[in-house]
């Protein structure tokens, strides 16, 4: 499928969000105003591959605003393969009243409007979000922090075990609850409360920024050299 190329952006949701300012790099991350997100997808491929749901969940001044979260579902261009409804749950009959993606995700680009954006193992997240921006006519604005990178870092800084991949092995090395796996929006609580937690113990190293979380994975890797 080709892309239209917009001269402008397509809608008033990512007009907003181009013209938005974000946080300063240097601003100490409990004085931040953060959007944290999940999707879930057809699959890994951003090429390839679809948005179906999606959540966000604002975090603002070092609390998470529950009453702001965001949730969607979007409707797939071709059935989706049997291992992603293994995943989520989420069936191709299931979405076919749901909106296709240009239109479910303007209430996700509201949401990170003006926001420093978390999740875990974000490539994933930068993947689809930047080519589903692109449809926008926008760009996908940065940082974006990785918990499982704060969690990396974390872990290196106590001189402990780092091998700690999935979202679930994070919370409960944090002792938070889990929410809803492999739920949009039980995933997004879930990196959320884990995000917070990351940051306030990484402060207690040293006087953490959203610049300074942004370079976790450089800063891990620094502290094996």
């Amino acid at each position: 499928m080709r892309w239209p190329v917009f001269r402008s952006p397509a809608t008033p949701a990512a007009a907003q969000y181009a013209r938005s300012s974000i946080t300063g790099p240097t601003t100490p991350w409990q004085r931040a105003s953060y959007c944290v997100v999940d999707l879930e997808l057809s699959g890994l491929n951003s090429r390839e591959h679809e948005i179906i749901s999606f959540a966000a969940v604002p975090i603002d001044a070092g609390r998470l605003v529950a009453g702001g979260a965001v949730y969607g579902v979007c409707r797939p261009s071709q059935p989706l393969p049997e291992t992603s409804i293994l995943v989520h749950g989420l069936r191709t009959v299931d979405l076919v009243d749901a909106p296709a993606l240009d239109e479910a995700i303007q209430p996700l680009i509201t949401a990170m409007t003006g926001r420093v954006i978390v999740a875990h193992v974000s490539w994933v997240e930068r993947a689809f979000l930047s080519r589903a921006l692109r449809r926008q006519g926008v760009r996908f604005r940065g940082p974006i922090l990785d918990t499982f990178e704060l969690g990396r870092l974390l872990a290196r800084q106590r001189h402990e075990d780092h091998s700690r991949r999935t979202l679930d092995e994070l919370a409960e090395y944090l002792r938070l609850p889990v929410y809803r796996r492999h739920h949009a929006l039980g995933d997004a609580l879930t990196t959320a409360q884990v995000f917070m937690a990351l940051a306030t113990h990484l402060d207690e190293f040293t006087s953490e920024s959203v610049q300074s979380l942004a370079h976790a994975k450089e800063r891990a890797q620094l502290l094996l050299s």
